[in-house]
């Protein structure tokens, strides 16, 4: 009985010591990014802060970045794109999902195709619509290319075919409609999954250069990121401002995750288990 036991145990010490390993290894250069940052001005990586700490690269970092109105355009990119592809995700993946039409796998496919096709294959045609709907150089620039995501619509519709039909059934006997039923029913019980969405999506968004970068040229526009790449350009040799800024532009969407870690590994954790 004991030779059991201690296979087990060995196994979870191995699996313990390969999961500390890998957490060093993502979590190293991440450490080296937040020490460098409180660096003395113009240090190089290899001198890192001992006795002499500084705050002083974060306040530099954000003045000359100019960094407050970038947050500001990352967050309301990131909100919008994360709201349009929650609700059109929500509308997409219970159809797919629950109602019987003709071709109903035929769209299903080309919803899973979207998938594999780079949006920087499709940024011509994409800059071709927003030029004729006048919409270079604006938000809609920003927002309407990634509205809606087969992702989104995919992980949705999996979760949904977790939930059992009974309790649309039931829902239904008491004169709820289809809309009444995801809203009341479905989406509460998808939770882990919307939030799954909500953290890939906005996420995504956040550490997003591309668009910013082919559809705005507008100052007034910039993003987190953009603004970081033209900071990196103009501090090149000040290693620990530009950490700093790194770590300005990290530390949002790494507290966001760590919110909604939980929901996180619950959605994936559950998303394709079909009752």
């Amino acid at each position: 009985m004991s030779k059991p036991s201690q296979n087990l145990k060995s196994t979870d010490f191995w699996s313990l010591a390969v999961l500390l390993i890998g957490a060093l290894i993502v979590l190293l250069p991440l450490f080296v990014v937040f020490l460098t940052s409180f660096a003395p001005g113009g240090a190089t990586p290899e001198v890192l802060a001992k006795n002499n700490w500084t705050l002083a690269n974060y306040r530099d970092a954000w003045q000359r970045g100019k960094f407050l109105l970038a947050f500001a355009n990352s967050t309301l990119v990131a909100i919008a794109v994360t709201a349009f592809q929650i609700v059109t995700s929500a509308l997409a993946g219970y159809a797919l999902a629950r109602l019987k039409f003709r071709g109903r796998q035929a769209l299903l496919l080309i919803v899973l195709a979207t998938l594999v096709i780079p949006f920087q294959l499709l940024v011509i045609p994409i800059f071709l619509v927003l030029k004729w709907g006048h919409l270079i150089n604006t938000y809609g620039a920003l927002i309407l290319p990634t509205a809606v995501n087969g992702f989104g619509i995919f992980l949705l519709r999996q979760y949904f075919q977790t939930i059992p039909v009974e309790l649309e059934e039931a829902a239904s006997i008491d004169g709820a409609n289809r809309l009444q039923i995801l809203w009341r029913v479905m989406l509460p019980l998808a939770r882990p999954a919307l939030v799954t969405l909500f953290l890939f999506t906005f996420i995504g968004e956040w550490n997003d250069l591309f668009k910013p970068l082919v559809f705005t040229t507008r100052p007034e526009l910039r993003t987190v990121q953009l603004a970081l790449a033209e900071f990196q350009e103009q501090f090149t040799n000040n290693w620990p401002l530009m950490m700093a800024a790194v770590t300005i532009a990290t530390v949002p969407v790494m507290v966001l995750f760590l919110i909604g870690q939980r929901q996180f590994i619950q959605g994936i954790a559950t998303t394709g288990i079909k009752n």
